[in-house]
């Protein structure tokens, strides 16, 4: 589903990365670890094409991310940050912000719909009227684990998504992304979540090593 064929990514004119070759296949759980610095977030925002690379090229289902296909890739993708911005006022907007798009409105929740996925993200329904500024790191990760899920979305990738999440629901989550359907292509320090990926990749030094 994934390929990066001897890709090289500069930033400020110094090369991050380079000579990174690896693949992903569908359904696949991957783990990114590595030092802080060493190019980590910079190949998750390079498949969405926020990171131009300046040679080799990324492949996503056989078709090469370049201007003319990334908003094809970034309709198929769901980024989820560390520190996610919701982009709205109260929960409930930021939830619902990407259907009021056309091209997601015959897709819009309804109120049973949105508690019921919540739920699942160990959130209640009386979050939706809550502010925006008044929910902790920790639920902000998981509306927008939340919002991607009611997207339908099936790649998924995540920034140290754990990071702001109590053990409990760390499980949660990784219970969710277990779904052998869903691709997950993530960055995390977090043991329990990495043993928990089919395959783990060492970002260090400009290069990317799979660890045995």
């Amino acid at each position: 589903m994934i390929r990066f064929e001897n890709v090289r990514i500069a930033r400020n004119h110094v090369h991050i990365l380079q000579e990174v070759s690896f693949h992903i296949r569908s359904g696949e759980k991957i783990g990114f670890t590595g030092p802080s610095g060493s190019g980590k977030s910079t190949l998750l925002l390079a498949l969405l094409g926020v990171f131009p690379v300046s040679d080799g090229r990324i492949l996503f289902n056989g078709k090469v991310v370049s201007p003319a296909t990334i908003r094809e890739v970034r309709r198929s993708i769901a980024y989820i940050a560390q520190e996610p911005v919701l982009g709205a006022e109260t929960v409930r907007d930021a939830i619902l912000l990407p259907f009021t798009f056309r091209s997601n409105r015959s897709q819009k929740p309804d109120n049973g719909h949105l508690e019921n996925l919540l739920a699942k993200v160990r959130l209640t329904g009386d979050i939706l009227d809550r502010r925006v500024t008044n929910v902790s790191g920790g639920e902000k990760q998981r509306i927008a684990v939340a919002r991607a899920l009611l997207l339908g979305k099936r790649v998924f990738l995540c920034d140290e998504i754990t990071s702001a999440l109590d053990p409990e629901s760390r499980d949660v989550v990784l219970d969710i992304f277990a779904n052998p359907d869903f691709t997950m292509v993530s960055v995390s320090h977090d043991e329990k979540w990495l043993a928990a990926c089919h395959r783990r990749l060492t970002v260090a030094d400009g290069t990317v090593k799979e660890k045995g």
